[in-house]
């Protein structure tokens, strides 16, 4: 006995030996750190150099033996997706340490779309891919490892989740379905895949389909019970059946504390009935438990993180957007949620650098692209020290201006020619709950600012002389929903339309009322109330907006003017580009008709068009327009008005 026990130290030690010796020239390599640099040649010897890859943003190291079936599994399980689905985005390097042989063997014979290495070094050695394969290291934005697996199996399942976890953080929800979908076909029990098929369909806004998914996933009981529960719970929220989905959190809750999902919806919920104090107990319960999703874990910080922004703790939120963006390194919503908390700071060099790094981690993603276009400006101006004198100096004027209540208007003698159309927004003030992203009254009032200057129709205040303005008189979003401060700022600017409104956010939906005010008459020519999509598809909403107050314009305050000369078939009109008259613009030659008395009234009858004309040519002061149609000889000093048409929005 004492022999064999004798026998089995030593064989034990001589393992131990083994190992110390394999690994003797590497570290462990652990998430958040950046992926050792190397260069392998493919099988046809072209060389790959890892660091040429930073400007991807996730790319799948699997170091794999060819001669074994369970270690090439998950690498044909990712082959086969980046052959099926353009979609899935995936760059892969397969990188054997065996005879080259085998391992040309194994691409002749799978034919992969991803390079296949050779290592004849020790890059394996560095990895820790020298005795248990396959190793696999999903590496995110700047090569940074975010997950790691060793073996095959049940590895390469939870690596295929993490994966489409990863892949669900990218907003690329087709391809985290069709990865769980995957998992799902080969282990129907597995219950963490069938979770995140229904997280996906959440994502897409599809909340019947997540809740048929989490209805069923609650049947399987045991862990699928749980998951099902949580989902359901976050569907009822995204619903805005408040009082289900806490009530189902909070059983969740009581049967196990250490559910990071269903404090997470308890935050949600209490965060919609604006009980922020609450919320954040309850979304920090959820970042300090353990069990559940990273990507939850990674929403809670943020929330709380938007909590603290609110109540003007920038720093303790830059922390917490940190701690949220280091779990999830795609977390496009937190970077640019922390850019912003700079901007209220003024520090827009900070700012500009986080919006930059939200761009670059998803250069589709509008919102950031705008905010980061928007900070640029405002670096431009800081370094540009004559335009900030001259901006200092308006604001300075405008601000006593508004104090004084004056609102220098020069005088119009000439009542029929139109004047340049100017407008102004300020920032939509934010109701109901708390959205995900901060910022967006910002996006909105910018973007629509941009479409519309860009028609050339409208002149909108220079934003950055809006906020320096606002924040010269120290007025807040709160402030500005009072009618009459409104109204007299919009004055001040000499601005004729001032757009103002609220943002309410409702669980998973954005609720915008938007309405335009002439500052002179105090009317109301516009309101609008419709629902926003947060996303990228946003854009359609505000191409929208943009066409319908182009369309307000023109039908409340259509461009005047007169006919300066008329020589045949062409005319020269006393507006031009200043005014808004831009290329293809139509007017209607009118004249007005006789007034008429009756009891001591006098009624002037709308002017009558007697002809149509079509702008070719625009100049600053003056255009010149081509006949149409006439019922009469056109000549100088006729009145025209812009008419409404298909080509005039």
């Amino acid at each position: 006995m004492r022999l064999a026990k004798s026998i089995h130290q030593v064989i034990l030690a001589g393992f131990c030996l083994l190992f110390m010796i394999g690994n003797a020239h590497s570290a462990p390599i652990f998430p958040g750190q950046t992926a050792p640099d190397f260069s392998l040649p493919d099988l046809a010897g072209k060389e790959h150099n890892l660091k040429d890859m930073a400007g991807h943003t996730m790319m799948i190291l699997y170091f794999f033996d060819p001669a074994s079936v369970p270690s090439q599994e998950g690498l044909l399980h990712l082959d086969e997706m980046a052959k099926n689905y353009k979609e899935a985005d995936l760059i892969v390097w397969g990188i054997s340490k065996s005879p080259k042989d085998q391992t040309q063997s194994f691409a002749k014979k799978t034919k992969p779309i991803f390079p296949i290495l050779t290592d004849k070094g020790n890059v394996s050695e560095k990895y820790n891919a020298r005795f248990v394969l396959p190793t696999i290291y999903i590496l995110g934005p700047g090569l940074k490892v975010m997950d790691n697996f060793q073996g095959g199996g049940k590895a390469t399942e939870k690596m295929l989740i993490r994966l489409a976890e990863r892949k669900l953080q990218q907003k690329n929800t087709m391809m985290a379905k069709v990865i769980t979908q995957r998992i799902s076909k080969k282990s129907p029990t597995n219950s963490e895949a069938k979770s995140l098929q229904g997280y996906a369909a959440l994502k897409e806004g599809k909340t019947d389909e997540a809740e048929t998914i989490f209805s069923n996933l609650e049947k399987q009981g045991g862990e699928g019970e749980v998951l099902g529960q949580e989902g359901l719970a976050a569907v009822y929220a995204s619903k805005g059946q408040s009082k289900k989905a806490l009530q189902l959190a909070d059983n969740i809750v009581a049967k196990d504390p250490d559910r990071i999902m269903a404090h997470k919806v308890r935050g949600d919920v209490l965060l919609s009935q604006n009980d922020h104090q609450a919320a954040e107990q309850a979304y920090s319960q959820a970042v300090s438990r353990s069990a559940g999703a990273p990507h939850q874990q990674a929403e809670s910080y943020n929330q709380l993180a938007r909590l603290q922004a609110k109540s003007k703790n920038y720093q303790k939120a830059r922390e917490l957007y940190d701690q949220a963006i280091d779990i999830n390194p795609y977390y496009v919503e937190a970077t640019s949620n922390k850019g912003v908390t700079y901007q209220k700071e003024g520090k827009w060099d900070e700012a500009l650098a986080s919006y930059k790094n939200a761009v670059s981690v998803d250069n589709t993603d509008a919102f950031s692209q705008v905010l980061a276009r928007k900070a640029a400006e405002m670096v431009a101006i800081q370094n540009d020290i004559a335009r900030k004198e001259r901006i200092d100096r308006l604001v300075k004027d405008l601000a006593q201006r508004f104090r004084d209540q004056k609102a220098d208007r020069p005088k119009n003698e000439d009542m029929w020619t139109s004047k340049p159309l100017i407008m102004t927004f300020v920032d939509f003030q934010e109701k109901g709950g708390m959205s995900e992203r901060d910022g967006l009254s910002m996006v909105l009032s910018a973007q629509l600012s941009d479409m519309l200057n860009n028609t050339g129709r409208v002149q909108v205040v220079e934003r950055v002389v809006m906020e320096r303005l606002l924040e010269e008189l120290n007025l807040g979003s709160s402030d500005l929903a009072d009618k009459e401060t409104a109204l007299k700022l919009g004055k001040v600017l000499a601005a004729k339309m001032i757009g103002t409104g609220s943002l309410m956010f409702m669980g998973d939906s954005t609720l915008l009322n938007m309405r335009l005010i002439d500052t002179e008459t105090s009317a109301i020519p516009m309101v609008v109330t419709r629902q926003l999509d947060t996303s990228n598809a946003m854009q359609k909403d505000l191409r929208d907006l943009n066409r319908n107050i182009l369309k307000t314009v023109i039908r409340k305050y259509p461009l005047q003017g007169y006919i300066a000369q008329a020589t045949g078939d062409n005319v020269i009109i006393n507006i031009g580009s200043r005014q808004g008259v831009v290329m293809g613009t139509d007017f209607e030659v009118v004249e007005q008709g006789e007034a008429i008395k009756y009891k001591g009234k006098v009624l002037k009858p709308e002017p009558h068009a007697i002809a149509t004309l079509e702008v070719i040519k625009v100049e600053p002061d003056f255009c010149t327009a081509r006949v149409i149609s006439d019922e009469r000889s056109i000549k100088k000093d006729d009145m025209v008005r812009e008419k409404l048409s298909q080509t005039s929005i």
